[in-house]
């Protein structure tokens, strides 16, 4: 052929029946390929199926769900004081749990749950194709899947993991129903602030249990599950909101709430929990004692086993005693010379930076519950204008100003001067106005008892549990001051004495020769002597000289077996006369203890704490049933209680407790003062029949409150603050007189005594008493200032009116925690 002619031939067009052939053969060649593709599939699938399958996790036990469950503890009326575990979960089976909540999850996470075998298909496809190309993926796992990945699978994202997750996805549909599915998603996931299941996020985050959550409370929670940190309504609550919304829009397309619904939930105001609010009923130290007694029974299993402890506590007492006791421990700071902010911190110029400074810095000062953290931004002695969290600017003028009054001088030590940039606490007012203030360095202790079984009522172990763990009700051994005189006063009466003995208080002098060391002149509070007086008026006075005058005569061997019958320990109250002034030592425990037995008629009550235990199943695992008073647990006669309850009735009714019944209006008050000295700790120990309270303020680490600071300045209005709220509703008891007392010319008297026996007078006169009711004392020969200092030598540790110092309760005492509530 030509030339010409092959080249034609080369352009000439493929007839139709070419192209058909070609793409006949392209589409066969596609096909064989897909078929290969899909045979290598099939085959790499069973492959993996077959090497994968039979490594499964053996998912049996989920068809008897049991989590790890954290220690609750519960008041005596139900309400939840406290959990211990590392994850906080409240098991809730699925017909607990509300349709409100239910519809929440279902619409965000998997709203064809009940309609699907347990995998998205569309869904894995949608994730594999963004996942290919890069993008955000728009999640795909069902809450089958999540439920097969949260209890046995980690959170990696590689395709073992996720065939792993598909196969025990199937697995699951085919053990489990769609509700046990369900109740184990909804009780499993975490979902921040260390709260795994929604029921415990209820708490954590509303303070409220899961049946009373409302649409918009739901639909928050709801959106945890896909980012616990980043959709925390507390901590980043702009995000959190943006996603509530979401939810809400996304359970009205689901038809699982209203039109109406949705608005209404959309404009709902929440409140939520804030991150420092450890509980609504504030009793972190009746928590943390439950927790030791419990883990000292269960071990390691009292974290996990979901036990559930019931108390003693009365949830009402215990908040008002929360309250009243940081209240009086507030209004003593508010006395003290202030000493500075607690940190200054560069202000920046720039709006972004300088709103970043003052987080940093209040995050490093968080809020001590009503005490709260502040940054100063201007300061002068008429008006400092300060900022809190979430940019709230206010201005603290007035009396507001008068605690700080001292830092705003212009002669203010830089290291106490309030000026921009500083770190400072704050204070509303009852008039809803600011005050600065200033975390106290002072402690103080509050516990309350039903005397008639030792049930604890109410128990504060301190200003902040979070600051300071000691326990101050069982661990703190301090010296009781006038508040220990009653028991003295007790033993007295079965030496003869009565109410209307007749003790002389003018001044003691005992010389070195007498003491075997230094010369002792005790001295009154107040530096005052008033000679003779009856035995009711001196304790209401509170006059040492007559303790020392009394304990003289009762003697101190016998005083101090005498006191042991109230609880008190032998060993703690050396025989020395300074025992008549409170120089040994006690916990507020103790003295609860002691009181309960002038309040109940007589009678040695073991406290407890500890009422119930059972399972998450609410099986009872334990169970206690103190026993009622008994004359098995007499510790003194009946009409010794009675006598001394008169004998203290009149100090809290015109003694140096007279504010307790002016406050409270009923006559059923019984209690005493105690100031030791240099006002170091300070006492009231006070009682009606019903309930025994004892307040305790001091410094850790003893030192003087101050010249003013009395058990009736500091202690007595704490306690009159906590009986104000405790004994609200209670009727108002009078006493009824036991067997062998008689009234005489309104004053009770043993009977025997009634006509002129026992020691009608003491110390009024040199040498013996006027008239003496036993061998003993009629034995002593003489009752004036130069008497011998009791059955044993006066040692030169005892032999100054200052005792040895208070203290802590040493490394092998501390097990007085746990002894005090085992019984």
């Amino acid at each position: 052929m030509p030339p010409e002619d092959r080249s034609a031939s080369r352009s000439k067009p493929d007839s139709p029946r070419t192209w058909k052939s070609r793409l006949l053969r392209l589409l066969a060649w596609a096909m064989g390929g897909a078929l290969a593709a899909g045979v290598s599939v099939v085959i790499i699938v069973g492959v993996a199926l077959a090497v994968a399958y039979p490594n499964l996790p053996d998912i049996s036990e989920l068809s008897d769900y049991r989590p790890k469950l954290p220690l609750r503890v519960f008041s005596s009326d139900g309400v939840l004081l406290g959990e211990f575990g590392e994850e906080r979960r409240n098991l809730t089976p699925i017909a607990e749990i509300p349709a409100v909540m239910k519809n929440a999850v279902l619409a965000i996470e998997d709203a064809r749950f009940y309609s699907h075998s347990g995998v998205d298909y569309k869904g894995l496809v949608r994730a594999a194709v963004a996942n290919l190309g890069r993008a955000k993926s728009q999640g795909a796992s069902t809450i089958t899947m999540q439920v097969a990945r949260n209890v046995y699978l980690s959170s990696e994202k590689t395709f073992t993991r996720k065939l792993y997750e598909v196969l025990l996805t199937f697995k699951l549909e085919h053990l489990l129903t769609k509700d046990q599915i369900l109740e184990i998603y909804m009780n499993q996931i975490f979902l921040g602030n260390r709260a795994y299941g929604f029921a415990a996020a209820s708490e954590a985050y509303f303070g409220k249990p899961m049946k009373d959550l409302t649409v918009a409370e739901a639909a928050m929670l709801a959106g945890l599950p896909k980012a616990p940190s980043a959709y925390n309504p507390i901590t980043n609550p702009s995000r959190a909101r943006t996603r509530q919304l979401y939810i809400i829009e996304r359970m009205e397309e689901n038809g699982f709430i209203t039109a109406e619904q949705s608005e209404a939930a959309k404009k709902q105001e929440l409140k939520i929990r804030p991150a420092n609010d450890h509980g609504r009923v504030h009793a972190e130290y009746v928590a943390e004692t439950v927790r030791q007694l419990v883990f000292a029974q269960y071990g390691d299993e009292a974290y996990t086993r979901g036990l559930n402890v019931v108390t003693s506590v009365n949830s009402a007492r215990q908040e008002a005693a929360y309250k009243a006791l940081r209240k009086g421990i507030m209004d003593y700071e508010r006395r003290q010379i202030y000493r500075g902010p607690e940190e200054f911190i560069e202000l920046p110029a720039d709006k972004k930076d300088l709103e970043d400074a003052i987080d940093d810095a209040l995050a490093d000062h968080p809020d001590n519950g009503d005490v709260m953290s502040a940054v100063v931004l201007e300061a002068s002695p008429k008006r400092v204008l300060a900022v809190r969290q979430n940019a709230e600017q206010f201005e603290i003028t007035g009396e507001g100003l008068r605690p700080a009054q001292s830092g705003l001088s212009d002669k203010a030590p830089p290291k106490t001067k309030i000026r921009p940039g500083a770190v400072i606490r704050v204070m509303r007012t009852p008039k809803n106005t600011w005050e600065i203030t200033q975390l106290p360095e002072v402690e103080g202790a509050l516990v309350a008892l039903d005397p008639r079984d030792g049930g604890v009522q109410a128990l504060v172990g301190g200003f902040d549990f979070y600051k300071n763990k000691f326990n101050h009700v069982t661990q703190a051994w301090r010296q009781p001051g006038s508040g220990f005189k009653p028991f003295i006063y007790s033993a007295a009466l079965e030496k003869g004495f009565t109410p209307a003995t007749i003790v002389n208080d003018a001044p003691l002098f005992f010389d070195a020769g007498t003491t075997g060391g230094q010369p002792w002149e005790p001295k009154n509070y107040d530096g005052k002597f008033e000679g003779p007086m009856p035995l009711h008026t001196a304790l209401a006075k509170s006059k040492n000289m007559v303790s020392i005058r009394i304990l003289q005569a009762v003697g101190t061997q016998n005083a101090q077996d005498w006191v042991t019958r109230f609880g008190f320990e032998a060993e703690k109250h050396p025989p020395y006369l300074t025992m008549a002034l409170g120089a040994g030592s006690v916990t507020p425990m103790q003295m609860a203890t002691g009181y309960a037995v002038f309040a109940n008629g007589g009678y040695r009550v073991n406290p407890w704490l500890i009422s119930k235990i059972t399972d998450h199943k609410g099986k009872v695992l334990v169970e206690t049933q103190p026993p009622l008073p008994n004359e098995a647990m007499r510790a003194v006669d009946a009409r010794n209680a009675f006598v001394m309850d008169r004998l203290l009735q009149e100090v809290a009714r015109s003694g140096t407790a007279a504010r307790a019944q002016q406050a409270l209006k009923r006559p059923d008050l019984y209690g005493k003062t105690g100031t030791t000295n240099d006002s170091i700790d300070t006492w009231f120990n006070g009682f009606h029949p019903s309930l025994v309270a004892i307040v305790w303020m001091g410094y850790d680490n003893p030192k003087p409150l101050g010249d003013r600071e009395t058990g009736g300045s500091m202690s007595l209005p704490v306690w009159i603050n906590f009986m104000e709220t405790a004994l609200k509703g209670v009727p108002e008891v009078q006493p009824v007189a036991p067997p062998g007392v008689v009234n005489v010319g309104g004053e009770w008297f043993y009977e025997e005594y009634a006509r002129g026996g026992g020691v009608s007078s003491l110390g009024t006169v040199t040498g013996e008493p006027v008239s003496a009711g036993s061998n003993e004392i009629q034995n002593n020969k003489s009752l004036g200032a130069s008497q011998v200092l009791g059955e044993r030598a006066f040692t030169p540790e005892n032999s100054s009116q200052q005792s040895p110092p208070p203290q802590r309760a040493p490394a092998d005492d501390r097990r007085s925690i746990l002894d005090l509530f085992r019984n």
